[in-house]
């Protein structure tokens, strides 16, 4: 039985995250069927884009101007059990002013 999708919000942040979800190179896009873009709570955060090195496999990018920092793209599994994260530890939650410092500062 499918579980349907929880609303998502779609509304501007009220504050600068503390943390920051950045997909590493081990990401597969769990072949077509990315949990952590189904457990993001805010609206097109977290989205697939082809991989250029693997075409069978997708990639899940994250909006940084989007990203809340929440962390259930990393806890949050399918009928919500929890995960101990990615099941392919593909994404790192990285405070954000390392974040910053490495691909500048964000315009919030």
């Amino acid at each position: 039985m499918a579980v349907a999708e929880k609303a998502k919000r779609n509304v501007q942040r009220k504050r600068k995250p503390k943390l920051m979800a950045v997909i590493n190179e081990a990401c597969t896009g769990c072949s077509g069927a990315p949990i952590c873009i189904t457990e993001c709570p805010v609206d097109l955060c977290m989205y697939e884009v082809k991989n250029p090195h693997a075409p069978v496999f997708n990639l899940v990018v994250v909006d940084p101007l989007l990203c809340i920092g929440c962390n259930k793209c990393v806890t949050k599994g399918p009928m919500d059990t929890l995960l101990e994260g990615c099941p392919w530890d593909a994404i790192d939650m990285i405070p954000l002013e390392e974040y910053e410092e490495k691909y500048g500062v964000m315009p919030y």
